[in-house]
């Protein structure tokens, strides 16, 4: 499964990134997130995320790129399942940026649990973007 989100967001990359770079503060603004915490203490390749998400075990998730204000790519599994998640940002026209979320499952096991967890996941990830443009428009 693999699936796409794109927004155009009234703020500067600067603001939106600040926003994105601070996952203990995601569950105030998006409802896909009840609880995000740092186990490695800040945002780097390697450093890990616990993700507690509504109707879905908590997750741990491993920073694999990290481009200041342009890219955050993590991945995490489960058993069967590896899932990629990308957050992506890019000038936009006239002061915007274009946010752009991204999440793609592969394994043994994604083909069977899609259809389970494909609406959800859709749902999540657009959550999820409401919400990041919505806290960087209000910085």
């Amino acid at each position: 499964m693999e699936l796409s989100v794109e927004r155009d967001v009234h703020a500067g990359i600067d603001r939106l990134w600040a926003v994105l770079t601070d996952p203990p503060d995601w569950p105030r603004w998006t409802e896909s997130m009840r609880e995000v915490r740092l186990l490695d203490g800040g945002l780097t390749p390697g450093s890990r995320v616990r993700i507690v998400q509504p109707r879905l075990p908590p997750m741990i998730w491993t920073v694999t790129e990290l481009v200041p204000e342009r890219e955050l790519t993590w991945t995490a599994s489960a058993t069967g399942v590896f899932t990629t998640g990308t957050h992506s940002l890019r000038p936009g026209q006239g002061g915007t940026t274009c946010l752009r979320l991204g999440l793609e499952q592969r394994g043994a096991l994604a083909p069977l649990v899609q259809p389970f967890l494909g609406r959800l996941s859709r749902r999540y990830v657009e959550l999820e973007a409401d919400g990041l443009r919505r806290a960087a428009e209000a910085r």
